[in-house]
């Protein structure tokens, strides 16, 4: 059976991109995008087609994905579609049978509507408000022509019930367990995140600015096109000398990061799932994150510490795990295991072969 992974782009490699990817050598399955920017730069393996690149401008960029995945056609070539990400599922009408493997309805389309209107200008506003009109029909349209929804998290199971009426299967994404390892708690604490407003990354930053002894090391990026410029360039505006910023860093730097880190802290708003807090507990590592959306799905007592969404309590919980952080390896590493890449297999692999 050929399979074809349809994905937004890969503007940057983030959560989202690490998995399609995954499910590309799981499933031996061909990906088709839009931007590959970041994807040439991995050794992979994986087969990725491009359709052309959108247009590096909000929101000109979702609009011409989104035409690019509405005027495709692959129903020939392939036996079975995946959609996965916000506009490739407009790829729906054309190419069945399929089903999309839904990180989030489009947030700035519903329940972070209010916000992301509240971000722009008196003009952009009207901008903003008639663009969000116009694309949430066509999103709406576009999702009732999927087979079947699948989804990462019971908290985004509950936003597909509510913005679409329709119910999911929940298959929590993976994370490979055995490319992880705890080389001791070191100097420095550890966000890995793209520098976007949602994952409120100030929090953090002030968090650490009241505890001078403590490190923070942020690692992450943006793609081009995308909200997040502004941001994070008054990100770097104001930093304390105990937190760096450092972008984005290969894959290798990354799980080097997590062997030597001392703990992990997230602090997303309202977060779909969350990759890093069980990549952290796979190195060994406590996780400190907002008691919010997918974190409380993944993080427990026994492996960190769940706190209100204010600098006062992360610096805290920072505090309390970083005087005993190794107390917490053994919880991690087995927490870590229920989300482990060969539970994912089986349990993708058998979706696929009930859709088909």
């Amino acid at each position: 059976m050929k399979i074809a992974i349809v994905h937004d782009y890969f503007g940057a490699i983030g959560g989202g991109e690490r998995v399609v990817l995954t499910l590309a050598k799981i499933l031996n399955a061909d990906v088709i995008t839009t931007d590959t920017d970041a994807a040439a730069k991995l050794d992979n393996g994986v087969r990725v087609t491009s359709l052309g690149s959108t247009v590096k401008l909000p929101p000109f960029k979702q609009i011409s994905a989104t035409w690019k995945f509405a005027s495709a056609d692959f129903s020939d070539d392939y036996d079975f579609f995946i959609f996965t990400g916000n506009w490739s599922h407009h790829a729906a009408r054309r190419h069945h049978p399929n089903l999309w493997y839904c990180y989030t309805p489009v947030r700035a389309f519903y329940d972070l509507y209010g916000t992301f209107l509240s971000r722009q200008g008196f003009v952009s506003r009207q901008a903003f408000r008639a663009w969000v009109a116009f694309s949430r029909r066509q999103d709406q349209r576009s999702v009732s022509r999927v087979d079947r929804v699948v989804t990462i998290s019971e908290n985004v199971r509950q936003r597909i019930c509510t913005c679409y009426g329709r119910d999911a299967e929940v298959v929590y994404p993976p994370v490979d367990v055995s490319r992880y390892r705890c080389e001791g708690y070191g100097d420095f604490w550890l966000s890995v995140n793209r520098l976007y407003p949602e994952k409120r990354i100030e929090l953090q930053i002030e968090a650490f600015r009241s505890m001078p002894d403590e490190r923070l090391v942020i690692v992450g990026g943006y793609a081009a096109g995308d909200h997040a410029g502004r941001y994070a360039a008054r990100l770097m505006e104001d930093l304390p000398e105990n937190v760096e910023i450092r972008g984005e860093v290969s894959e290798e730097e990354l799980i080097d990061l997590y062997a030597r880190c001392r703990g992990h802290v997230c602090t997303a708003l309202d977060e779909d799932f969350g990759l890093t807090p069980v990549e952290a507990m796979a190195a060994g590592k406590p996780v400190v994150a907002v008691n919010e959306g997918g974190f409380c799905e993944t993080v427990t007592a026994e492996t960190g510490m769940l706190v209100d969404a204010d600098p006062g309590r992360i610096a805290s919980a920072v505090l309390a795990v970083s005087a005993d952080p190794e107390r917490y390896r053994e919880a991690c590493l087995a927490r870590a295991r229920l989300f482990d890449l060969s539970v994912f297999a089986d349990r993708i692999r058998r979706v696929v072969n009930d859709g088909v």
